[in-house]
């Protein structure tokens, strides 16, 4: 590495999380290779995150927060699924597995089905005024 620090323009776009166009400035500021302005970037962002992490610590030790219960990470939990699950998906079709997914997320967010899907009610508001306009035009020209 040639300089530790990066420019504050550069620092800024590492912080907005513009890596590339940070990449990007870097390597053309400096007249480095991609590879290396991607390698101090990184390295600068792994610096920034774990400053981030400590000061949270220590806030989180203040307040009485225990370590244990901080994550950093952004990942979510993984999702534990019981062995009957397992089987249940393993037998079931795919679409089937989708169609009780989604009926399950919208149960979780209190969607209530219609009674008649809005296709039918289309269908059958387009079938009335079609029987209405033969309806007028059998008693006008019949």
């Amino acid at each position: 590495m040639s300089s530790p620090k990066l420019p504050k323009a550069i620092a800024q776009l590492v912080e907005k999380g513009n890596f590339v166009a940070a990449i990007k400035s870097l390597a053309d500021a400096e007249n480095i290779s991609m590879g290396e302005a991607k390698d101090r970037i990184d390295d600068y962002d792994l610096q920034l995150k774990t400053k981030q992490q400590q000061k949270l610590s220590s806030i989180a030790n203040k307040q009485g927060i225990p370590s244990g219960a901080m994550n950093f990470s952004n990942d979510p939990e993984p999702v534990r699924l019981t062995e009957e699950e397992l089987e249940a998906r393993k037998n079931s079709s795919p679409f089937a597995a989708l169609s009780s997914g989604l009926d399950n997320r919208l149960d979780d967010m209190g969607y209530k089905k219609p009674l008649l899907p809005s296709w039918v009610k289309r269908v059958t508001l387009i079938l009335i005024v079609m029987a209405i306009i033969f309806w007028g035009l059998w008693r006008a020209f019949g």
